[in-house]
């Protein structure tokens, strides 16, 4: 729908966004167009109150947990009132009175480890602000970033970088350094930031209000901590800010020497054609890791040489290994690299279909957990179907089903094969549990992974 034909209501919403997409397109093409340019007036556009709704959408669709100050976005919804919040941060910051309260730090656990990663949840009222610094600031430093640089970046994918390996390996590159950046986002210095954001932005005010951000601390046990080094991991603005410090890696990186480099914020792989050039880029990694201050996981650093019968390595979410297909009519199998969902996402999917099924879920109808199922396996689905992942996508198929009848059997006081017996015969469809199978798509070198319409509008590859 376009904003011509829109009815006045919609197009209230409609041109706001517009508006705020036409000053990053403007950005991002200034930015392009010098790249020696520094800009020195942008304090304006983070106060515009369309730049601020435009937070506001992003983080009510992100629909976080509060801060420290417990405040929830369905209050500021339904009591508080948006347009009241937002014009008392655009007044606050317009004074220079804003003050960023600290992050609300709480530790998740590490998948397939015992490890737990630290998140620091800010306020709401300071992620809005976030999300208006980011519009702004992100459009600008993207004109800059490389191709090589994937996570957190519009319009790049992880099956972007995914791609670029493929396309590499069949171009001869099989030794494979596969790294990550120690604790990257707490051990980034905040000072070297700073001089990083301000090799393009020398607005005084917003260089201010990145600088109390980054010193605002996070509380934990009550306690507020304030450290040297970090952007915490989990506020709005923080990947854009890893993306622009590591961007320093990227554009030193020298391929010819080294092999390609597929960066995907702190995950790292690096392509290379032989033993000599792949040891020669993981001590080059280790030489411009210290001069950025920070250092690679030893635990997950290694160099892997691509052959049939070889080892394989991980890199999101998938396990990559050089295999030969089954040859027909006696002709020899061709060499490729495949790639399935790996042993940790694979736990990870049997973990999530298990607390969907748990006991304590027992009074909600099955209807409820069936859709709750279906949710996850689609997303799961539509991620890993890009791969040879039909072996696996059979296994998790089948461990939701037994979940399932493990759930109705028990919600019945009845046993497992009571379960089975009405998911498999008396349902007709399963119970409404939808099926991976049939779904993958196995990936091709030097194609675009991204199903594509043709002249009819039909999807192909």
């Amino acid at each position: 729908m376009s904003a011509d034909s829109a009815s006045p209501a919609d197009r209230a919403d409609v041109l706001p966004r517009d508006k705020v997409r036409a000053l990053q397109h403007t950005l991002y093409r200034t930015a392009k167009a010098d790249p020696g340019r520094r800009f020195h007036a942008l304090w304006d556009k983070v106060l515009r109150r369309d730049v601020l709704w435009r937070a506001w959408v992003g983080v009510r669709a992100n629909n976080g947990a509060p801060g420290v100050d417990q405040t929830t976005l369905s209050w500021i919804e339904q009591e508080y009132g948006v347009d009241r919040l937002l014009d008392e941060l655009a007044s606050e910051l317009r004074e220079g009175s804003y003050r960023p309260l600290p992050a609300r730090r709480v530790f998740i656990p590490k998948p397939g480890t015992t490890e737990q990663r630290p998140l620091s949840i800010p306020a709401v009222r300071d992620r809005i602000v976030q999300a208006a610094c980011k519009i702004v600031l992100e459009p600008i430093f993207e004109a800059d970033f490389l191709p090589c640089s994937f996570g957190f970046r519009p319009k790049r994918s992880a099956h972007d970088a995914l791609q670029v390996v493929i396309d590499e390996a069949f171009k001869g590159r099989r030794w494979v350094v596969e790294t990550d950046i120690a604790n990257c986002f707490e051990a980034i210095p905040k000072e070297r930031l700073i001089q990083a954001v301000e090799e393009r932005v020398v607005d005084q005010s917003v260089l201010k209000l990145l600088r109390a951000m980054l010193r605002a601390g996070v509380m934990e046990s009550g306690v507020v901590r304030h450290s040297v080094t970090g952007t915490p991991q989990g506020g709005v603005i923080s990947p854009v800010m890893c993306n622009v410090y590591l961007h320093r890696l990227d554009r030193v990186w020298d391929t010819r020497e080294h092999g390609v480099l597929i960066r995907y914020a702190d995950d790292a792989l690096v392509m290379c054609k032989s033993r000599e050039q792949a040891e020669a880029a993981l001590a080059r990694l280790r030489q411009v890791m210290a001069e950025l201050g920070l250092q690679l996981k030893e635990a997950k650093t290694r160099i892997i040489h691509l052959h049939v019968g070889g080892e394989g390595f991980d890199f999101l979410g998938f396990h990559h290994r050089w295999v030969r297909s089954r040859g027909i009519h006696g002709r020899r199998g061709i060499e490729f690299l495949a790639r399935w969902p790996s042993d940790r996402a694979m736990q990870r999917a049997r973990d999530r279909i298990r607390e969907l099924t748990v006991r304590s879920r027992l009074l909600l109808p099955v209807e409820w957990v069936v859709g709750d199922l279906n949710r996850f396996l689609r997303g799961w689905g539509g991620y890993f179907r890009y791969g040879h992942s039909a072996i696996r996508f059979e296994k998790i198929q089948q461990y939701a089903i037994d979940r399932l009848a493990l759930f109705i059997g028990k919600r019945h006081k009845r046993g497992r094969g009571f379960g089975l017996s009405v998911v498999g015969y008396l349902s007709p469809n399963r119970c409404g549990l939808i099926s991976l199978n049939g779904t993958v798509i196995a990936p091709r070198a030097n194609k675009p992974w991204r199903e594509k319409p043709n002249a009819a509008g039909e999807r192909r590859r």
